[in-house]
Parts: C-alpha cells; structure tokens; sequence
C-alpha cells in the first residue's frame, strides 16, 4: 500500500452500498422520529407507555438482525436477503401509512418493519467487508463514509417527517418512508453489475425456490409474531433477552473454539460489544426523552425561524454528516502512517463525548433556564454535537470493529450480534427514558425541567464513571490486540 490513501479511493461496489444504506435509513429514521410522539397523539399512550413500547420496537428491529444476518450468510446470499428485506419493509411503511383509520393493525406493520430491517441490515455492511482484503487501511474510513450515507438519509427525513406529520399528518409521513425504500431497490438496480462475484456462498449459486418459499413462510410467520409482542411488551422483553442469550452462547462457543490471535480479537470485540450498550442506552434517549424534553423546555426559534422542536433530532446526523470526513480522513492519514488511535481507545474517547454531552444539557437546566423553565436551543446544538461525536467514535465504528476483529466465516452472524447490542439497549433506553414522563396534563415548562435537568444529570454521571473504567480497560485491550500480531506471524491461523 502507498504511504498517502484517499478516503474516496474505495472499490467500485462503495458507491451502491452507500446510495442502498441511505435510501433505506432515510425510510427508518424518518419513522424513527415520529413514532414515540404519533403513540402519544394519536394512540393516547401515556409518555411511560410510548417510551417503553418504542424500546421494544426498537429492540425488535435489532435483535432480529443477526437471523438476517445468518439468512443472508448460508441461506439466500448477501444480495438476495438485502433485497427482499428492502421489499417487505416497503410493504411495512405503505402499511403504516393506510392503518391510521385502524390503530390496531400499526402493530402489524410495525412488525413488518421489524422483520423487513432484519431482513436487510445486517447483509450491506456484510457486503461492504467483503470487499477489503485484511489489513487495507482504507477499511476504518471507508465504514466511516459508510455511516456518513446513513446519517444523510436520517438528517433529510429528521427534518422533513416530523414537519410532514404535522402539515399533511402521519399517514402522508410514514408513506414518503415507504418512497425511501423503493429509491433504495432503484440503487442496487442501477449498481448490480458492480457486485457481480462478491457475496456469500448461495449469492454464487441458482436460487433455491425451497429455500425462498421458507424465508416468505418465517417472515410473514415472524410479522404476526411480533405484532403480537408489541402489544404484549413483557413477553417481547422476554423473546429478545433468551435470542441475546443464545446469540451471547453462540459467540462465546466460537469464541473458544479458536485458538491464539483469533481468540484474542474475538474476547476484544466481545467487550467492546458490552461498552457499546452503555452507547445506545444514551442512543435511544433522542427519539425518546431528548425528543420530548425539545417538546416541552427549548426556546426552538433559529435565526429568526421557528423549528418544529420533533425535528431537532436532525442535529444528530447534521453532526454525523459534518464530522465523518474530518474523522475518515484523520483515520486514513494516521492508519497508512501506522499512528492511529486504537479501537478500544476511540470508544472510551466516544464514551466521554456522550457523558459531556448529558452533563452540559443538566447544567442547561439547572443553571441556563429562563424564568418560565425554557433553554436556548443552542443547548440542543451542543448535546448533539457531544453525542454526534460520541456516536461516530462508538456505533460509526462497530462495523469496522467487526469486519477487522471476527473471522470472516462468522461475519454475518457477528455482524447481527453487533445490532443486537442495540436491541438490548433500546429496551433499557426505553425504562431509563420513563424516568423522564412527564405525568399527563402537565405541561407546564416549570414543572417539567425539575425532571428532565435531574434523569440527564444522573445519566451523564453514570456515563462519566463508565468512561473513567474504559480508560482503565484500554491498555489491557490494546495488548491483547498487538499480541496477536506476535502470534498470527508464527503461526497458521487455525479454523
């Protein structure tokens, strides 16, 4: 490799992969966004009850992504599961959009949503690793630029969804999410033939319509099912801790089948795995508490614009898009000279970013709140701009994490216990949230900042002492890491 890369010199099959992820995320985000507010306007579900029934939603989104992933790895082929996820999500927003006159069969579409995101999630990042050989230092800042195409399909539909539910309602929204993915089936339509020869094994072979007609079968089988969780929360709860539990035992299992450097990497991104739930436990607080706190206590006027306070949420990818080349170049310099930061070094620096970020927005109200109990909307500017940064360093960085640390036979399945994590932390997101409802018919600025300056001051410090043991951890890790390398030059790697 020359000593000077460029972050845009990525391989041909880069560009669909990105325009795919963008055009699919900008469709969930843009749910996303609305979906705790439309359970509280629409459906009448207490602050409490709309925070907890969007973690499980959430949570079934990711815990369903390491099946998508072992679908997608030995069933169908990396393409063929991405795009059939593509399709059934579709099916899942267009639902959403025509179920308004009929709250009931939301969940049904919710669960399409759940199973399509399955589905489809794990197998483009998959897809993307395969085509790197190991070692590439273009690697970091190519899943960089990777994450910047997800936050710039999120930071459009942040800002318009919430501005659409409101003007033309719910239904026009959820229907424009649907249109996300149908642009999504467009990308990989025009940019196929840069793929021809990468994927999994079945991607190689002639589709087995036994196989198809068993993945149709699981899905519409697995939508019912979790409709049905989503109006049962504890049994969802339930459902999804005994699939970590099994997915946790599988990579333990593979974890100590190997030997050596292979062992080392995998107990590495196991235990980053566990740092990055303390990340999305702070993740799902945007849709959820965040969201409502914008609602309830920021002055939203911008530059003599009045924002529709939902759409503050757009900060995040705003941030994400703004620092991902900084980042992706700083990466690709540093990596190619051999001076970059190590992986568990960036998630503690990213977990401190999170816990400055609560912090600054406790002391927003404690100590910057006018006389009727409302913040700047400069406050909301910084918390995002800490948990942007946090993000990037943390969640921009997993799939890298992954694709560098695990054996490529278990990158699909790995890949899904990655987004799993997430599907833990949106269920603990959603009870830590709930410490902030707001009891109904309060409204009162006053009476609502006590609350929220007390849960995020609780939440930072937390975060501060988890970022504290981090730095502990980091040099443990590292060793581990550069262990490896002794070891690997030694010895064949052994499967």
């Amino acid at each position: 490799m020359p000593n000077k890369v460029s972050i845009f010199d990525q391989p041909k099959p880069f560009k669909m992969i990105f325009f795919i992820e963008l055009w699919e995320r900008f469709g969930y985000y843009g749910l996303q966004g609305i979906l705790a507010v439309f359970f509280v306007q629409q459906l009448g579900f207490s602050q409490q009850d709309s925070f907890v029934t969007f973690g499980a939603f959430a949570a079934l989104v990711y815990g369903l992504v390491s099946v998508g992933g072992y679908v997608g790895d030995h069933v169908l082929g990396t393409k063929r599961t991405m795009i059939f996820g593509a399709i059934v999500l579709a099916a899942g927003y267009f639902m959403m959009g025509f179920s308004i006159l009929h709250p009931n069969f939301i969940f049904f579409a919710l669960g399409a949503i759940a199973v399509g995101n399955g589905l489809f999630k794990a197998n483009p990042s998959s897809l993307l690793s395969k085509c790197y050989e190991e070692g590439d230092s273009r690697l970091d800042g190519a899943f960089t630029l990777y994450y910047m195409s997800i936050n710039i399909g999120s930071l459009v539909s942040l800002s318009l969804s919430p501005v659409i539910a409101d003007k033309f309602g719910y239904a026009t929204a959820f229907v424009i999410c649907g249109l996300g993915l149908i642009a999504s089936l467009l990308s990989y339509i025009m940019f196929r033939n840069t793929v021809q020869g990468i994927g999994s094994e079945p991607d190689a072979q002639p589709i087995e319509m036994k196989k198809l007609g068993i993945v149709i079968a699981g899905t519409i089988v697995s939508t019912l099912i979790c409709a049905w969780l989503l109006q049962n929360i504890f049994m969802a709860n339930m459902v999804l801790g005994l699939i970590g539990v099994g997915v946790v035992s599988i990579f333990l299992k593979e974890t100590f089948k190997t030997t050596g450097a292979t062992r080392k990497k995998m107990i590495v991104a196991f235990v980053l795995m566990l740092q990055a739930i303390v990340f999305y436990v702070l993740y799902a607080q945007m849709p959820t508490s965040l969201n409502f706190f914008a609602i309830y206590n920021v002055r939203t006027e911008l530059f003599g614009f009045d924002i529709n306070p939902v759409s503050l949420q757009a900060l995040n990818p705003f941030w994400v898009v703004l620092c991902s080349p900084i980042l992706a170049y700083m990466y690709t310099y540093y990596g190619s000279r051999g001076r970059d930061l190590s992986m568990p070094g960036k998630f503690t620096l990213g977990m401190f970013m999170c816990a400055f970020g609560f912090l600054s927005i406790a002391a927003a109200g404690m100590m910057f709140a006018d006389s009727t109990g409302m913040v700047s909307i400069w406050w909301m500017v910084l918390v995002y701009m800490f948990q942007s940064l946090g993000e990037l360093l943390i969640s921009g960085l997993g799939l890298a994490m992954v694709a560098s640390l695990v054996p490529q036979r278990l990158m699909g399945f790995t890949m899904g216990a990655w987004f799993l994590t997430q599907a833990a932390s949106f269920i603990i997101g959603g009870y830590v949230a709930s410490f902030s409802a707001v009891p109904e018919n309060v409204t009162d600025p006053l009476k609502t900042l006590p609350l929220y300056t007390e849960v995020f001051q609780n939440i930072g410090l937390v975060t501060l002492a988890v970022a504290f043991v981090m730095a502990i951890t980091t040099p443990v890790l590292n060793r581990m890491m550069k262990a490896e390398d002794s070891i690997a030059e030694g010895h064949v790697a052994q499967h």
